[in-house]
């Protein structure tokens, strides 16, 4: 054999040896990465649905406000009655920090659903 075949066959080892270890490396960094981010989306979607009920207004107001009006309407005080609104949900807004906080959630779920995406890319590549 010449220089040159012994040189490509020493480089083919040298370069199978050093895929095969940056490939096991890897692999096992993107499990490791696949494993926290699903532990990290579970527990953040779980506070999100915690929090969920905060961005609509509470059901029960609506209903005490219409049985207001209608105790008002019964004593025939349609004064009273005409003046508190009919639906509170309608002046009803979510707190600025509430927003914040399921804008700062959403965030991270999407970023850890993000990773954990692009880890399986990597793992079936």
């Amino acid at each position: 054999k010449d220089n040159w075949s012994r040189f490509w066959e020493l480089y083919g080892r040298v370069a199978e040896e050093h895929d095969s270890d940056f490939l096991e490396r890897y692999s096992k960094d993107m499990d490791s990465i696949l494993l926290f981010s699903g532990l990290f989306s579970t527990v953040s979607s779980s506070f999100i649905v915690a929090m969920e009920p905060n961005l609509s207004p509470d059901p029960s107001d609506t209903t005490n406000a219409l049985l207001t009006q209608l105790v008002y309407i019964g004593l025939s005080n349609f004064t009273a009655a005409g003046s508190t609104p009919v639906d509170p949900a309608s002046t009803w807004s979510p707190s600025a920090s509430t927003l914040w906080i399921q804008m700062v959630a959403y965030a991270s779920l999407s970023m850890s659903l993000l990773a954990a995406f692009g880890a399986v890319l990597g793992k079936q590549w």
